[in-house]
């Protein structure tokens, strides 16, 4: 039993400084009175430190200088998962971009074994694509884009633990296919799409929940014709993901964008890459050079492919590009992501019977200790 004390604790959307947060196990135990802790506990002081839910993200390509499409196995999912804990990640879906069904066959295996073995910090897994649009493929080869068939859906739908999310283009694939994966329990979100409003509504109505590195690769918001973005952002059913790197999508858009629709409608993804807490300035991504350009990264003819950012940025950006309050940006980053993927009643919150995996933090984004389901991360 582990006592964390003297922190500013996030308790329903406000930090606290009269409460100590009891850790037993994989799960919290006790949300109480300094004065009150267990005589058994061992005791943390956490030195006036926020302590939030710790960090999920949904959009996790690479890290630690690893790409899950170069491998995709328990080890680089492991890898992957000790790059981002560093940064606050506590929860993350190791993300496959547009690639043979056999390589998505190889993730999901390789996803369903580390949760198995329980790699910390692993929830399911992001296949985003093949099934998009080509002529919004972004960084995806063009070459592995294809449409949905009977042997896509039985792939997606095949995970046997933890969330599946795929990304695809509704106007490509169809709102029946849409209804279908998701009474298989799969989570389906719009990306790589040049859906009109109403192809992107009507997949919507179908069960789509869930928008892609919304503003990014798709149909933007026009003045007869609102587009993916419009859809998105008009729809108080869906969740949007955004890329806060001050790079994919202006910050005065994003500001516009969050004042369209409930703030707990939208959570931070960092779509991060190799370099991500490794030492890589540049990778082969299909086949090309991809380097790092600042706190870019781009190919050679400067296409963003995925970026160098990670959670505990992306939290401080929101914070100071977007004027988004710490509780309101940590939220973005945890309790928002938690019910997107269906799992509030265990991550996201700090409440008693929610898994202990939680951050300390200080004011500047110093990360000074984390734990994932009551392990200490550091």
């Amino acid at each position: 039993m582990l006592a964390l004390d003297n922190a500013r604790v996030l308790l329903d959307g406000a930090f606290r400084t009269d409460v100590s947060v009891v850790i037993e196990g994989r799960h919290i135990v006790g949300v109480v009175a300094a004065d009150d802790v267990p005589a058994a506990a061992s005791r943390r002081d956490l030195a006036g430190a926020r302590l939030v839910p710790g960090f999920i993200d949904t959009q996790v390509n690479g890290g630690g200088d690893a790409l899950f499409n170069d491998d995709p196995s328990v080890e680089t999912i492991r890898r992957i998962g000790a790059a981002h804990a560093s940064f606050g990640t506590t929860g993350f879906l190791p993300t496959l971009i547009s690639d043979d069904l056999d390589v998505v066959r190889a993730g999901i295996a390789a996803v369903d074994d580390a949760i198995a073995q329980g790699v910390p910090g692993v929830l399911g897994i992001h296949i985003e694509g093949p099934f998009i649009n080509v002529e919004r493929k972004g960084i995806h080869a063009a070459g592995k884009i294809r449409a949905i068939d009977e042997d896509g859906y039985a792939v997606l739908a095949s995970l046997k633990r933890g969330r599946t999310l795929v990304t695809l283009a509704p106007e490509v694939t169809g709102p029946a296919m849409v209804a279908r994966l998701a009474a298989a329990g799969v989570l389906v979100s719009a990306g790589h799409t040049a859906g009109s409003f109403d192809a992107i509504t009507a997949a919507i109505d179908a069960g789509l929940t869930g928008f892609t590195h919304l503003f990014n690769a798709m149909s933007q918001l026009g003045n007869r014709e609102p587009g993916a973005v419009g859809a998105a952002l008009v729809d108080p059913r869906v969740w949007c993901g955004v890329i806060v790197d001050g790079h994919h999508v202006s910050p005065v858009t994003l500001r516009l964008a969050l004042k369209c629709k409930p703030l707990d409608r939208f959570m931070l993804v960092t779509d991060a890459m190799p370099p991500t807490g490794g030492t890589r300035s540049e990778f082969q991504l299909n086949g090309e050079i991809v380097r790092v350009d600042g706190e870019r990264l781009v190919n050679a003819s400067g296409t963003l492919a995925g970026a160098e950012l990670n959670m505990m940025r992306a939290v401080k950006n929101t914070i100071d590009l977007l004027g988004v309050s710490p509780a309101d940006a940590f939220a973005m980053a945890s309790a928002n992501v938690a019910t997107f993927l269906g799992l509030s009643d265990e991550l996201g919150h700090i409440a008693v019977g929610s898994r202990a995996s939680l951050v300390a933090v200080k004011d500047d984004g110093t990360l000074i200790a984390s734990w994932i389901d009551g392990a200490t991360m550091m």
